[in-house]
Order: structure tokens, then sequence, then C-alpha cells
């Protein structure tokens, strides 16, 4: 009985009452610390609170106390349940279920993943912190009825998921990330050695023609100044 009695303050207070077992004996039996059946003993924990009998809601047998009582070392065996449960099976359809106490911080969580994990998807999201899809699109829109109050607060820290969860998801978004990038990033740049020899007739050519356009404006000059020298010797 790895969980102790049903109500285990409850129970130790009967067994204190009610027998003369050890406090090591019943703090092992429900699971409590020896010094918290020594204040069940003295009034000082478990004020107020009625003694369940273990005994009556078959948790413990009166053999078993008795065996007990005449053996200070000895520890009490919880009685074997006849009754078996059925098991319950857990769904993982729907929102992660929120405690209403902490609900009111799932706005902040939300912003905080939106700002700094960008890559996760909304339905991560919603693993993470139990939301609606809807609030996401509020909270990037900024057309949330709170949004001018929002603080981005990380969750794990609200207590909304666990660190493990957190990076499981950003780590699997992360994996999914640079195929999408890859997608859409189109032609990739030429090397180098393409570009630079494509730009090297171009300059060649540009030398050339920059040559070309000194050689003509020099033609002209002194073809100016020949006829400048022809004009003063008619005029002589």
């Amino acid at each position: 009985m790895s969980q102790g009695p049903l109500m285990p303050k409850a129970t130790a207070v009967w067994l204190v009452e009610n027998t003369s077992l050890a406090f090591e004996q019943i703090a092992d039996f429900c699971k409590l610390h020896p010094l918290e059946v020594k204040g069940i003993a003295d009034g000082e924990v478990a004020a107020g609170i009625k003694g369940l009998d273990p005994v009556s809601t078959g948790q413990l047998t009166r053999d078993e106390i008795e065996k007990a009582q005449k053996a200070p070392h000895y520890k009490l065996k919880p009685a074997v349940s006849k009754v078996k449960l059925p098991e319950v099976k857990r769904t993982t359809k729907g929102p992660r279920y929120t405690p209403l106490s902490r609900r009111q911080d799932r706005p902040n969580a939300i912003l905080w993943l939106l700002r700094n994990h960008p890559e996760l998807k909304d339905s991560q999201i919603i693993r993470l912190v139990g939301t609606t899809k809807s609030t996401i699109q509020q909270i990037r829109e900024r057309t949330h009825w709170n949004s001018g109050s929002l603080q981005p607060m990380d969750p794990v820290t609200l207590g909304l998921t666990t660190q493990i969860n957190l990076d499981f998801e950003v780590q699997r978004a992360a994996a999914d990330r640079p195929a999408a990038i890859a997608a859409e990033s189109g032609a990739s740049l030429l090397p180098a050695e393409v570009s630079t020899a494509r730009d090297e007739p171009d300059h060649e050519h540009e030398d050339a023609h920059g040559g070309r356009e000194e050689r003509i404006d020099a033609d002209s000059v002194f073809a100016k100044l020949k006829g400048r020298h022809q004009d003063e010797d008619d005029e002589e």
C-alpha cells in the first residue's frame, strides 16, 4: 500500500485513540511522519478531525492490529480488498485540463510562447497550456479582450506545463522547421567563382570603353588646337 489508507490523518487519529500501537507503526501504515503522529497524540495536530475506523472500512483487520500491538517493531499490513475496481483509461483527446486557479494565467503563457517560440504550432501550444485555437489567434492578432494587460510569462513557472514537455515540443518543432525553410527559400545563391567570373568581362568592357572615350576626347582636343593654329596663320 504505497499511498497509505483512505484519509490517513483520520485513520491515525482513530489508531492513536483506540489502540496501543507505537507512533512509528501508525506513521508507517498511514504514510505520515512519526512526529505528526506524536502531535496527534498530544492534541497539536489534526485537531477537530474525527477518527476513521480502518477495520470498518476494510483497510485493516482486527487480528493485524492485535499482532502489531504485541510486537512494537512489527509493520502493519493492509487488508487485501476483495473488490476489484476497473482501471480508468486516460484519454488524450481534447485540450489539457488546467486548474481553475491557474486558468487566468493562460493568456500570459500563450503570449510568452508566441514571442519566445514562434516555431510552435497552435496544436502544440494547446497541448502545453490547455487552451483553444481561437484564443491563440486572438492573442496573436491582439484582439483578445485583455490584450492591453497581458504580460508574457513562462508557462513552466506558472505551473501550466513541465520543462520536459516544453522542451519536447520545441525540439519537435525545430525538427520540422528545416524542411519548411528549404521549400520556401527557392533558388540558392551562385558560388563565388561563378559570380566573380561573370563580373570580370564587364570590368574589362568598362576599361576598354573608358579608354576609348579618353582617346576620342584627346583626338577632339588636338583637332580643335590644330584648327585654331590654322585660323591664326590665315589672319597673319
